[in-house]
């Protein structure tokens, strides 16, 4: 049996800084908005986040100067909904909300002229542990009741966090090489559903909604192949919205800590 190294790694936790913080946000915004990242203006998606300093943290290893293996803040869509990157985000989660029953929630509020909602934005590098989201979260919300005090517009009827799952499904490729006894099972998908984000699962049982859906610019099977599972499988990614109430926010995010603590 092989010894395993095992590297201990520090996490820090510190707000946005503009002029260090840019690069490393936006490469972690083009990773969770994943193919469709495309259709956005990820660098005015990330001078906008980087401009709220009170709100929201990164997770660095090596000191504030470097970049982020983590980021968590939230956005105000009404108060920022003339700015083009807010409405091209609004108008792309209506689309998806109206592409699966689940979501149909989701179009009701977000076209309601009493909604105020704050739209929750997470990522992590792939190696980076669950443990660090139950932190994050915590501070959120304290970070969120010290703007509320300062009259700052953070009061939010709900909360949308875009996140993604995936699924595995039976390579394209192995399928070709397949003996046509094999091929008869070709096609057949794992259902069971998957999480980048561990706290997705926790967040969903707090939800007035939830769903996935398949990205615009979805490249199919290839894509899917690209993103190989232990050699075997191909991994199928979709978006995932999950819509929570403000009074089930507190609740959820508690439930969160629960969950992922880190062992003692």
């Amino acid at each position: 049996m092989k010894d395993i190294d095992m590297v201990n790694v520090e996490f820090e936790w510190f707000n946005f800084k503009p002029d260090i913080d840019f690069h490393g946000l936006k490469s972690l915004t083009r990773q969770l908005f994943d193919v469709d990242a495309q259709l956005f203006d990820l660098s005015a998606l990330s001078d906008l986040i980087l401009s709220q300093a009170t709100i929201g943290s990164t997770v660095k290893v090596d000191g504030e100067e470097t970049d982020a293996y983590a980021f968590l803040t939230i956005l105000n869509l009404r108060e920022h909904q003339e700015k083009k990157i807010v409405k091209d985000i609004a108008e792309y989660l209506l689309e998806k909300s109206r592409s699966n029953p689940a979501l149909s929630t989701l179009t009701s509020i977000l076209t309601s002229p009493t909604s105020q909602v704050g739209l929750v934005l997470a990522e992590r590098l792939i190696n980076v542990p669950a443990e660090i989201a139950p932190p994050m979260y915590s501070m959120l919300i304290d970070e969120i009741e010290a703007a509320v005090e300062d009259k700052e517009p953070y009061e939010f009827t709900h909360y949308i966090i875009i996140s993604k799952t995936y699924h595995e499904i039976e390579s394209a490729l192995d399928r070709e090489e397949a003996p046509r006894t094999k091929k008869n099972k070709a096609g057949k998908a794992s259902k069971e559903t998957f999480y980048f984000h561990a706290e997705d699962e926790v967040l969903q049982k707090h939800a007035l909604a939830y769903g996935s859906y398949e990205y615009t610019k979805d490249e199919g099977e290839g894509m899917a192949d690209s993103k190989r599972a232990f050699q075997d499988m191909g991994i199928k990614s979709q978006g995932s919205v999950i819509l929570i109430e403000s009074g089930k926010f507190e609740g959820a995010v508690k439930a969160i800590g629960e969950y992922l603590s880190p062992p003692q």
